[in-house]
């Protein structure tokens, strides 16, 4: 696939994106496009490696490894090298429903597991997927694909995030009737909310959203199963129903002090901020002249960085209790794995261009907010930690004594994940839950409950974007195998 002797004639090209000081001065995408030369020449780097572990999709200690929907890499590769592009959609929509997400948000396993990056820097696999899907948009080859006939089923999906689209979609392409419930006003659920604009463009998400309902998907908004329409209706009114509710219970910070005011969950902060800006009834929570501690060093911790950098914040302080990542890969992180090496986020690298360093303060520890008299936040107790291994053990946190320190705080954002779904609707139809919350299916993806199917972070936890999609469609072919007696049309990735 790709030139031969392409990975040695042509470097990797890395994601163009605008000056950080640039662009956080709006809420725009820092996607700028490519020529289509430059392109081709990285296509070209694909390597035609015999075993193409970018698209494996394993999991390997817990993390995926390539990429879980089995993207049919090297092969669009190959064509964006040749210039075919319409054949490179063609190959890329047969697995993945939406291209456009994935190549803005997703991290790329894919590239984490390219035989090229063993020793060189990996191919652009994921700036390659999102120019494929944005050029198929420009010639106007992605249209709306009906199904020619349909089979009399109705299927209800709750939840309209990458899971739950990905499962409508599909559904829909086998002829099914499908209603999409949202709890909130627009349809996307994580993907209209949970992520910035300026890293997936809200005009993005609605584009697909039509293409959906033009091929005959049905979306009710503000609407919550269980309380809006009783819980009951999903049996009676439809011949099965996907769960697809994503994790949605956050974590929380149990110290001193969390009752405060300025305190608040990232995810409120995130989703106010978008509300607010696609013109919502909602106030956002502002940053504006305030000194910002983010809580949690994931990517919804970034995204609470970049947030409070356009909304004006005076500093930003962003807590890790993890060590800082190596530079390279670690002697126990090898190929393919996902490379677990330090690297810029587009949050932290806009907060470094703006006040010099990574605001990111690692093996540091919460031990306690203080108030003022009033009851608002202003300060946070930290102290460095340290992570001791004992054989046959999991790791245990020590203080290091007289690392104490007080921060400034005006604002502070927990950023600590999710710990599983919003239980009432799953408790309302019988569902069996797990230890950690989340909602329990057999290989098929069905519930204990006959005819309610589950997918994506509500039931493996929270999770990629990529991987809900990959358990949207594969809910898809059970529930479609479940009402055709045993047969299905949707493919097995």
């Amino acid at each position: 696939m790709g030139k031969p002797t392409g990975f040695m004639e042509f470097g990797r090209e890395a994601a163009h994106v605008r000056p950080p000081l640039e662009r956080v001065k709006d809420w725009a995408e820092s996607h700028p496009g490519y020529e289509e030369k430059t392109l081709r020449e990285q296509g070209a780097r694909c390597m035609d490696c015999g075993i193409p572990y970018c698209h494996s999709g394993a999991l390997v200690n817990g993390m995926a490894m390539g990429c879980p929907i089995h993207n049919l890499i090297p092969e669009w590769n190959d064509l964006v090298y040749r210039g075919q592009w319409q054949e490179a959609i063609i190959r890329l929509h047969k697995t993945n429903n939406f291209p456009e997400f994935t190549g803005r948000v997703c991290p790329a396993p894919c590239e984490g597991s390219c035989t090229l990056g063993i020793n060189q820097p990996p191919v652009t696999i994921k700036t390659i997927e999102n120019e494929i899907i944005e050029h198929a948009f420009l010639e106007g080859w992605v249209v709306a694909d009906p199904p020619l006939a349909r089979t009399g089923m109705k299927v209800a999906v709750v939840g309209s995030g990458p899971a739950g689209l990905a499962a409508a979609a599909q559904l829909n392409r086998a002829g099914h009737e499908v209603t999409v419930y949202e709890r909130d006003d627009r349809v996307g659920g994580l993907l209209m909310y949970g992520i910035p604009n300026m890293k997936l463009d809200k005009s993005i998400v609605e584009r697909r959203i039509k293409l959906l309902e033009a091929e005959g998907i049905e979306f009710v908004t503000s609407t919550t199963i269980g309380k809006d329409v009783p819980a009951e209706k999903l049996a009676t009114d439809y011949d099965a129903a996907v769960l697809a509710v994503g994790s949605t219970i956050p974590r929380d910070l149990l110290v001193e002090g969390r009752e405060l005011a300025g305190v608040h969950f990232a995810m409120d902060f995130l989703v106010a901020n978008t509300k607010a800006l696609l013109g919502g009834p909602a106030t956002p929570i502002s940053a504006a002249g305030k000194n910002v501690i983010v809580i949690g060093g994931g990517d919804t911790g970034t995204d609470c960085v970049a947030t409070a950098i356009r909304q004006g914040a005076k500093s930003i302080t962003q807590l890790e209790i993890l060590p800082r990542p190596p530079e390279t890969r670690a002697d126990d992180n090898p190929w393919p794995q996902w490379p677990k090496v330090y690297k810029l986020d587009y949050g932290q690298e806009e907060a470094a261009a703006l006040w010099g360093a990574d605001p990111r303060r690692y093996l540091v520890n919460t031990r306690r907010l203080v108030g003022d008299d009033i009851g608002h936040v202003v300060a946070i107790e930290t102290v460095e930690i340290a992570w001791l291994h004992s054989p046959g053990s999991r790791p245990e946190m020590h203080e290091k004594p007289g690392t104490e320190q007080m921060l400034a705080a005006d604002l502070v954002l927990i950023a600590m994940g999710f710990v599983g779904p919003n239980q009432e609707l799953p408790n309302a139809l019988g569902c069996k839950l797990d230890h950690r919350g989340n909602i329990v299916h057999d290989d098929d993806y069905m519930t204990t409950v006959p005819g309610v199917f589950s997918a994506g972070d509500c039931s493996r936890g929270q999770s990629l974007v990529v991987w809900a999609i990959q358990e949207g469609r594969q809910a898809a072919r059970a529930v479609d195998k479940y009402l055709m007696y045993g047969e299905t049309v949707l493919p097995d990735y």
